[in-house]
């Protein structure tokens, strides 16, 4: 096992469908977190038998209907072997997960990951994960997957995980997924597009089956039911170290409990203070991401040569823990504090490469500019944090973002909960601001009241922060008849079902 500061421990809260999250710590600090909305549709790795709306050789593009509402984008190059025409079906794959006002990107190249291996139907080749280094390991694992991709004429890519693995085991993951490709292929024979043929799996298995390790000493979860798929994977794919597998029933949600609610919301914030004093500024836009370097605090305790270098090698640390944490893909262009020396330049450079060698996502760094800016490139797997969190201020009209309503509500759903595990009152009232409010009542109210089994009302006050909201009231059924009343009384909006 590493040492205590690259252990680290997987927390599940899945308990609410409306968002789930799975966040990964590394000693005592977020490392990464996985969020899933209820609403989201188009993930990355779904398979979609969909029909061809329209073909547009200018753009070199197709845009292919999925059965969701918004078309997604197909290039021609990614649909070798098909000669697109308006209203044919096509099985394809979705590359790129929808976002802002872009549809899916899919491909009809099709792949299926398993924990070791991933199968490429119609594909021949076989390919070893470059993180796999050592020459004799590689040439073993090929040959392995050679004899697998022969057996049944398909194409294989070797994980990183299947590094030191028996080819038993290899074999086992091997015929799993060969099973789920014939059955997500008779599907497509058997289906009238445009339908969804295969769903990987929830949230914590995506994350084990690409995220676990040796140094993994612990998953905690706040949903029985997924504590017990955790523990089949375990017993599937875990191997000789097996981490502890805990359930979370306390009062206080899982993430409060582990102190990761103040990560996350650190992990929206721009500025990022550094230990020295010094700090960094993240500044996303849909084009790029720049970060500025500065002392700040920080004065050195040499010479001012040194003093730079020190405050850029830090910020490197830094910045390549961010872009992980916040899941920033795409260009990103740093402004570290201007070094005259090129050896201290290479050194920066260097260690940034060297952070990023780790990184999943497949990174690149291109080296200091004649303007003194490095710049970085890093694959966008997912949909970064601040996206799927925020939206621009509804209100102001300027860059400034706010939580999204869905990110307020389940917030609030969460202390609801606290409430109700505290103590047996039959109902309640909640203040918000007057928008959250009424995008609850129309999308969740009703539910949450069955699920909660509990009467609960929400008072839009108009004055009230977009993010906050307050307890109003708690009590039997008559008391909150009387307070509703008195609310609106005051000229204020409740909203309120029968349901509960």
């Amino acid at each position: 096992m590493a040492d205590r500061d690259s252990e680290i421990r997987i927390i599940a809260n899945t308990v609410d469908p409306e968002e789930m999250r799975v966040a990964i710590i590394e000693g005592d600090r977020l490392r990464e977190l996985f969020i899933e909305r209820m609403w989201e549709r188009q993930k990355t790795g779904e398979i979609y038998k969909a029909r061809v709306e329209s073909v547009l050789p200018g753009m070199n593009a197709s845009f292919v209907n999925l059965g969701d509402g918004r078309n997604a984008f197909l290039y021609l190059n990614d649909a070798k072997g098909y000669h697109l025409k308006p209203g044919m079906d096509v099985v394809v794959q979705v590359v790129k997960t929808a976002r802002k006002n872009k549809g899916a990107r899919v491909t009809t190249r099709l792949s299926l990951p398993g924990r070791f291996l991933v199968i490429v139907p119609g594909g021949q080749d076989v390919g070893v994960s470059k993180r796999i280094v050592e020459d004799k390991e590689r040439l073993r694992l090929r040959d392995v997957a050679r004899q697998l991709s022969k057996r049944e004429d398909i194409g294989i890519i070797v994980r990183t995980a299947a590094e030191g693995q028996d080819p038993e085991i290899l074999e086992n993951d091997f015929d799993s997924l060969m099973q789920l490709w014939r059955e997500v292929a008779h599907e497509a024979d058997v289906q009238t597009a445009p339908c969804l043929l295969y769903r990987d799996p929830g949230l914590t298995g995506r994350v084990l089956r690409d995220e676990f390790s040796g140094d993994v000493f612990e998953i905690v979860t706040d949903n029985e039911e997924e504590k017990t798929k955790v523990e089949e994977w375990l017993r599937t794919y875990g191997g000789q170290v097996m981490p502890s597998v805990s359930l979370h029933r306390g009062n206080t949600p899982v993430f409060e409990f582990y102190d990761i609610e103040k990560e996350v919301a650190a992990a929206l914030d721009q500025k990022v203070w550094l230990r020295s004093g010094a700090y960094i500024v993240i500044e996303q836009t849909e084009a790029m991401t720049v970060i500025d370097v500065n002392t700040g605090k920080f004065v050195g305790d040499t010479d001012l040569r040194h003093t730079v270098l020190q405050t850029n090698l830090e910020a490197a640390d830094e910045i390549a823990w961010q872009l992980r944490l916040r899941a920033i893909g795409g260009i990103v262009i740093v402004d570290f504090i201007d070094m005259e020396c090129e050896e201290d330049k290479t050194a920066l450079v260097q260690r940034m490469e060297q952070l990023l060698a780790d990184d999943r996502c497949r990174s690149k760094v291109f080296g200091v500019t004649h303007l003194g800016l490095v710049e970085i490139t890093r694959k966008r797997a997912r949909t970064d944090v601040r996206s799927i969190l925020t939206r621009s201020c509804p209100f102001c009209g300027t860059t400034a973002r706010v939580l999204k309503e869905d990110s307020v509500a389940v917030t609030l759903k969460r202390f609801i909960r606290k409430i109700v595990r505290s103590n047996k009152s039959e109902a309640m009232l909640l203040e918000c601001n007057s928008h959250i409010a009424g995008y609850i009542a129309e999308t969740y109210l009703s539910v949450w009241e069955e699920a909660f089994e509990r009467a609960i009302a929400l008072c839009a006050v108009p004055s009230m922060d977009w993010e906050k909201f307050r307890l109003d009231y708690q009590g039997s059924r008559e008391g909150l008849e009387k307070r509703v009343a008195q609310r609106q009384e005051e000229a204020l909006v409740v909203y309120s079902t029968t349901s509960a």
